[in-house]
């Protein structure tokens, strides 16, 4: 088991002081670390509310705690403080994979131990621990003799921000992620109109015309970045927030279940943590681990078999109408011989599927992803139907057992693809087959997904039993000893740190909704490392180098250039990262190719070099257990130049750069494909001035010039 680490300063000072104090006015207690401050306090009425500062500036308004739940719709007043505790918490752990080597886990916690005043005397315990960069809090059910199995109708925590912040928010939507971002005042958020123009999004239902996702960024006047999201969520329904356009307060906003509850619970029981990031430096935002060290250590002792790793797959060419993952265009016929009647462009098919393992075996990539594969999908979609998959079925023209001795003979790993339709009950009930089968045929890894209307019908895709179904399935894989790659799921809140299985998922907007969509706009990967990338990696299927003429569809086309595409392997961190063009199209620009060859997917060190919310990003890497860095740099719709000091090098120590540039004529929409590639010889004093087109990237590997 590789974490904690044994190098472990580890200092608790409980002041387990338990006493009864009358609640009234005034009562406040705190908690800090560095430039944050947490108060909490009891009003008149036995309510709880909390505070959060940042350098003594306010954060958080004044801002309500508490539940209604069905045993006890007022369970957010009449309570007295019956005790506190507080511990300090200094640590350093390894993951198995990730951005760093290396992780602090530092914190001070202060843990309110309250209990409701009268005959019930019910308890509730809220923690709150302090970081360098955020405040975190959780709600603790302790065992109690009045409050065993119950539901919760609400989650009343608000965030109450200071002021009428610059926002980057898509809607709240109980079953989808997949929106583009907006960026507004808190006062002038409304997702109607972007709803109801998303109609490439395959099922989306957003009842509250005031909702957002989290993680939610935003940007004060007065240069403060400040992020809100959730951590470590387990047995819970997702949290969206409410946002008050006149009071400029969110409010928690739970994903009901079929017959509108939240949650249904047994004491003793804790909930996500909730989370508030803050910074004057965008950098450090992205720098921030606090949501990965709210999450428990690996539940997995033996983890030699989780690997990051690049793959390609039979899967653009389908996105682009060239191939398609049903075999037959005839759900309900036949041929004459009683067989299904093939339609001449099913990609997963044996010959297509060995030129992929042969390009990836040519090229260095450890893995091979297929969809279409299984029979099934002539009626997957659409239908509200059950039972859809059974994911043992292979197409007639994939012969699964001559895929698998080809690929094993070009030491290329094969991945499993199980897509659900949206009917979890149908996966729940063919998993451990599903994963037996997996293991015969040497499939390690699995990309599930779930597009479609949720089966049990009447849940969503972000509610408390999805949110179980995803994390059982992550469990599951883990008895196998396969890897996670979940599509259509709720978004990620670090569980990757207890299950390193759990390799990356999608969550957000990917890049596929440039083959069949309006697409992603030039600012849409400035936003994500802000957002949905807050809470782990995302499967966003980088690295398409046919930019505009993969489509039939007049003006349809890939928002970025060419070189941009090869940064986003930097800036959308994931340990699996897909080379998601066709083998054809990386043979006419092998000299770019060459950086996506050259690029690894585990590192020990980062650095967030430059970084502006909607603006730019600008990250360096370190290769796990190497001396070699590699730089990503992407813009908006604007160019600018990078400024990229190289003081992270080893002093004394000269390294060959190979830099990947926008050519002096690029320009995502009229002139995508050019590009430069130039050598220079660099140390730790060098700084590298680049230019980024409308739109574009920077790419740069700097080896040692020893290697």
């Amino acid at each position: 088991m590789l974490m904690p680490l044994r190098k472990i300063s580890l200092v608790l000072f409980l002041s387990a002081i338990f006493f009864v104090v009358k609640a009234q006015q005034g009562n406040e207690l705190s908690v800090h670390m560095g430039k944050m401050d947490c108060h909490f306090s009891l009003d008149g009425n036995g309510s709880p509310f909390y505070e959060v500062f940042f350098n003594q500036k306010p954060v958080i308004l004044r801002s309500r705690l508490g539940f209604v739940l069905s045993e006890d719709s007022s369970f957010f007043q009449g309570f007295s403080l019956a005790g506190t505790e507080r511990r300090s918490v200094d640590e350093t752990w390894q993951p198995v994979w990730g951005e760093v080597k290396n992780i602090r886990n530092h914190y001070d916690e202060l843990t309110i131990h309250l209990q409701k005043n009268g005959n019930t005397q019910r308890k509730l315990n809220i923690v709150f621990r302090a970081f360098d960069d955020g405040i975190a809090f959780r709600y603790e059910f302790p065992k109690q003799p009045n409050l065993k199995y119950f539901i919760v109708r609400d989650e009343l925590t608000s965030f109450h921000m200071a002021g009428d912040h610059k926002t980057f928010w898509i809607p709240g939507d109980f079953d989808s992620n997949e929106y583009p971002y907006s960026t507004t005042k808190l006062s002038e958020v409304d997702n109607r109109e972007m709803v109801k123009q998303s109609t490439a999004i395959a099922v989306r239902f957003a009842p509250d015309p005031y909702a957002v996702q989290t993680p939610l960024m935003m940007k004060s006047t007065d240069g403060l970045y400040i992020n809100i999201h959730e951590a470590a969520l387990v047995n819970y329904s997702t949290m969206q927030l409410h946002v008050d356009r006149n009071t400029r307060e969110l409010q928690a906003s739970l994903v009901p279940d079929a017959v509108g509850n939240k949650a249904y619970l047994h004491a003793p029981f804790h909930t996500p943590w909730r989370t508030v990031i803050v910074s004057d430096k965008a950098a450090d935002i992205l720098s921030s681990k606090m949501i990965l060290n709210l999450n428990d250590p690996s539940n997995i002792s033996n983890t030699s078999w989780i690997h990051p790793m690049k793959f390609a797959g039979v899967w653009w060419e389908m996105q682009t109408g060239k191939s398609t993952w049903n075999y037959s265009d005839f759900a309900d016929s036949l041929s004459a011989v009683g067989k299904p009647i093939p339609n001449g462009k099913h990609g997963a098919n044996t010959a297509n599927v060995k030129k992929y393992i042969d390009f990836a075996a040519n090229n260095g990539l450890q893995g091979i992803l297929v969809e279409g594969w299984n029979t099934g999908w002539e009626d997957w979609f659409g239908n509200w139907k059950e039972n859809v998959f059974d994911f043992v079925t292979p197409y007639p023209d994939f012969d699964i057992h001559a895929i698998q001795e080809y690929a094993a003979s070009k030491g290329v790993k094969m991945i499993m693809h199980n897509e659900t339709s949206g009917s979890a009950t149908n996966y729940e009930r063919q998993m451990d087959t599903a994963y037996r089968f997996m293991t015969k045929f040497g499939y390690h890894s699995v990309k599930t997904g779930y597009v479609g209307r949720i089966i049990p019908r009447g849940e969503h895709h972000d509610g408390q039993w999805m949110v179980n179904h995803y994390n059982r399935v992550i469990r599951k894989a883990a008895d196998y000893n396969v890897m996670i790659d979940a599509h259509e799921p709720t978004r990620p809140t670090g569980l990757h740190r207890s299950f390193p299985n759990f390799m990356a998922c999608e969550a957000a907007r990917g890049n596929e909704f440039n083959a069949f969509s309006d697409g992603n706009p030039p600012d849409h990967e400035t936003i994500l490392p802000f957002s949905r990338l807050m809470g782990g990696p995302m499967d966003y299927t980088p690295g398409i180098f046919n930019i505009n003429k993969y489509s039939t569809t007049p003006g349809r086309q890939v928002h970025t250039t060419l070189v941009k595409q090869l940064a986003l392997y930097i800036t959308m961190y994931s340990p699996l990262q897909m080379v998601a063009d066709l083998p054809e199209n990386y043979e006419k620009h092998m000299d770019a190719f060459q950086f996506i060859k050259d690029v690894p997917v585990d590192w020990d060190d980062t650095r967030i070099i430059e970084a502006e919310p909607g603006d730019f990003v600008t990250i360096a890497r370190k290769e796990k257990g190497k001396d070699s860095w590699f730089i990503g740099g992407i813009t908006d719709e604007n160019k600018r130049v990078a400024a990229i000091p190289l003081d992270f090098l080893d002093k004394g120590r000269k390294y060959n750069a190979i830099i990947y540039e926008d050519g002096k004529d690029a320009d995502w929409k009229n002139n995508p494909e050019s590009y430069t590639i130039s050598k220079k010889l660099v140390d730790s004093k060098s700084r590298l001035d680049i230019p980024i087109a409308p739109g574009g990237g920077l790419a740069v590997s700097i080896v040692p010039v020893s290697q």
